[in-house]
């Protein structure tokens, strides 16, 4: 009878460790979800600002050689990404394969002058940055106009700045969710055995040693739980990847090394916190307080 007992007392154990762990890594991936959107969306900012266009005209008198040089220096700029020669025989190939027309035939020469197409860094793609930006490519000789979309650039940031705002948000509504989650799982666990705080509390043992065991519990439970909802999220990403290889544009290993170290900081922090809560809880709670929960 007694071993019974003992092996129904197991089975109950061992299925509310995997309830647990399934439980937790559901809420983990959830949150694990939210932190690569985050941090993906901060990239795909970057990448978008970052391919928008500013276009430096250069004067039809100056030569390929001065042209490529000018191309060169504005490459250093601190706020450059990067700066392409554009020249007069490329860009009249490139205005013939897209309106299918050459202007040459009833022009009789190339209309096209030699350019330089930039691409700003991210933290310099607005208005702001590029009035004084504009300002300081006239004073280049050589240069005769700089063109780039205003509005489009004005669009593209307030546009950013929303989703950002609504990501934060999200983020920190689920990070909230997924706290009183795995709460309310963890103290469910430690209820079942809040006798047996109480048990050893009668014995005389004190509060770090009735804590302990449940804390190293939690540690437990809580990495196989991170391992299992970073498992997930690896195999999610892969399939996006092999959806869309494209994808790893803006997902780079930092976004994947901080969104599976997030999962299990969190995995660990949150199990671990919400154990030492609850079995505080049961410490401070009479026998009669428990008989009557």
């Amino acid at each position: 009878m007694s071993r019974k007992r003992k092996k129904r007392t197991s089975h109950t154990g061992s299925l509310q460790v995997i309830t647990l762990c399934l439980s937790t890594a559901l809420v983990l991936i959830l949150l694990g979800s939210a932190v690569f959107t985050l941090l993906t969306a901060r990239n795909l900012s970057s990448y978008v600002k970052e391919n928008l266009v500013v276009t430096v005209l250069l004067s039809d008198e100056s030569t390929i050689p001065e042209s490529q040089r000018i191309c060169k220096r504005l490459g250093q700029k601190r706020y450059v990404y990067s700066a392409t020669y554009i020249s007069p025989k490329q860009a009249l190939k490139e205005h013939i394969k897209a309106m299918g027309s050459d202007p040459t035939d009833f022009l009789g020469s190339n209309p096209f002058v030699g350019s330089i197409e930039m691409q700003l860094k991210a933290e310099y793609a607005n208005n702001d940055s590029l009035k004084w930006i504009t300002k300081e490519l006239r004073s280049i000789q050589k240069v005769t106009e700089i063109t780039y979309q205003k509005d489009l650039i004005d669009q593209v940031n307030n546009n950013l700045q929303r989703i950002s705002m609504v990501l934060i948000v999200l983020a920190a509504l689920l990070t909230f969710i997924s706290f009183s989650l795995i709460n309310n799982t963890v103290r469910l666990s430690i209820f079942a055995r809040r006798f047996t705080i109480h048990t050893m509390k009668l014995v005389g043992a004190s509060w770090g040693f009735i804590r302990w065991p449940f804390i190293k519990r939690a540690l437990a439970e809580g990495l196989v739980s991170a391992l299992l909802a970073d498992g997930v999220l690896a195999a999610g990403l892969y399939c996006l990847y092999v959806y869309e290889p494209d994808i790893l544009l803006v997902v780079d290993e930092l976004v994947i090394a901080v969104t599976g170290c997030a999962v299990l900081l969190f995995g660990l922090l949150i199990t671990t916190f919400c154990s030492y809560l609850s079995v505080n809880k049961f410490l401070r709670m009479t026998a009669g307080d428990l008989y009557k929960i």
